[in-house]
């Protein structure tokens, strides 16, 4: 078939890649001049399969409303005039139960697995370099409040089959030595072995050119406009070149739509309401002045929230979740704030290891879902597809939500226990195994 997929990021790339590789004749269109330009560009780095429990739970609404008036809080919820954002708001509040919880993250977990295996093979054909590491990810406390929190935590993870080990101060410095320098108290962490970092838009970029090798064709700065109808199927999707000023409309069998925090109000004037609402996360990538120094295992700190990952002489500090609509804007009181407070937390933890005078600071839009799951699947139109809703995830799931796609359009049905759109939800509580 000839199918058209709306969005070069990580999702859309993945899913032109394992789309080709079903055999169907694949366009990509994006707004930018190549893949991986927008959510991608500068994320947190980390593939956490095993760190992937959903925003909503029981203790979130307590933690929010403590957040409100601090610039730098880990999720930053002001209350602005968008009847969407207030949705969004109070369907998170009703997953913030135990039984919801359980629903969401065992899905979550599933998809991961698959996703890793997908990456994995992905790589087995291809030679990317993008700065890979598979050292783990590990999560360290500055409180024993919070690392008994989190020890408890991860014993209740493992019940969905995630290996999280829970590590005491002296087995934290063992994974990490780095952290022996830190200026912050470390009262201990948990680890999973099997999760790793690198770079996505390197990763995206890259494979955006083997999926061209491959004979899929991208229509770069080309904006999406809208769609053509003819009954209950797409028949066209109307673009403008941004080089030319000029509209075209191309046409295909199936399109599948995923990009990302846009994704909501293309498809509202087709009668499709998706509950996803833009987080605007933050980062910084610094030089490294000292990389015998720093850290090479993939870090969470708990104490600010933000993940940091190693990336060949550059260091990647990453966090926070700000609801504050289509957002990208760097230069406002809040932005400057939490890029500071970013800069500010590395050097505690690694003082004079990096170039903190010319941090490169980055915003990008997490297509957030009230409970974390993305869309993935067929829409009420029969031939429009989504691929989006991933939120911080989007790196971890994006080669697994790609051939999931695939899979379904070709008519199979991928083997991993997650709600597609149309179907039933899995139990609550299945036994995930855990992968090699």
């Amino acid at each position: 078939m000839k199918v058209i997929v709306l969005g070069a990021g990580i999702i859309g790339t993945a899913t032109a890649w394992f789309l080709s590789q079903e055999g169907h004749e694949v366009t990509v269109v994006d707004r930018q001049p190549d893949a991986g330009l927008e959510t991608t560009y500068a994320n947190g780095a980390q593939i956490s399969v095993c760190f992937c429990e959903p925003w909503a739970n029981a203790s979130a609404p307590f933690k929010v409303a403590k957040w409100l008036l601090k610039d730098d809080a880990p999720l930053l919820f002001r209350p602005h005039l968008d009847p969407y954002q207030w949705r969004w708001g109070l369907k998170f509040l009703t997953q913030c139960t135990d039984a919801a919880f359980a629903r969401n993250v065992q899905q979550l977990v599933a998809l991961g697995m698959y996703s890793h295996a997908a990456l994995k093979e992905i790589l087995a054909s291809t030679t990317i370099d993008y700065n890979r590491l598979e050292k783990g990810i590990l999560h360290f406390f500055s409180s024993q409040k919070d690392f008994e929190a989190g020890a408890q935590a991860a014993e209740l993870m493992r019940d969905y089959g995630v290996d999280r080990r829970i590590l005491s101060r002296e087995d934290v410095l063992k994974v990490e030595p780095a952290l022996a320098h830190s200026t912050q108290q470390i009262f201990g962490g948990t680890y999973t072995p099997s999760d790793e970092s690198g770079d996505a838009k390197v990763f995206t970029q890259q494979l955006a050119q083997r999926c061209a090798e491959r004979g899929v064709k991208f229509l770069w700065q080309h904006e999406v406009q809208g769609f053509d109808l003819r009954g209950r199927e797409v028949s066209g999707v109307k673009l403008v070149d941004h080089s030319t000023g000029l509209s075209r409309t191309v046409t295909g069998d199936q399109v599948v739509v995923a990009m990302a925090s846009y994704t909501p109000a293309l498809l509202r004037p087709l009668g499709i309401d998706l509950d996803i609402y833009p987080a605007k996360g933050y980062s910084a990538t610094m030089r490294l002045k000292k990389p015998e120094a720093a850290s090479m295992v993939s870090l969470l700190d708990d104490g600010a929230k933000v993940a940091i990952s190693r990336l060949g002489d550059h260091i990647r500090v990453a966090g926070t979740a700000e609801m504050a609509g289509l957002d990208t804007r760097l230069d406002t009181p809040t932005a400057k704030a939490r890029c500071a407070a970013l800069v500010r937390r590395y050097e505690q933890l690694f003082p004079g290891v990096a170039d903190t005078s010319e941090p490169n600071f980055w915003t990008g839009l997490r297509p957030s879902t009230p409970n974390n799951i993305p869309y993935i699947g067929r829409s009420k139109i029969s031939n429009l597809w989504l691929n989006a809703g991933h939120g911080t995830l989007g790196w971890t799931h994006g080669a697994g939500s790609g051939k999931a796609m695939a899979e379904l359009i070709s008519g199979k049905r991928p083997a991993l226990q997650f709600g597609f759109c149309g179907e039933a939800l899995p139990a609550a509580k299945p036994r995930v195994a855990v992968a090699a």
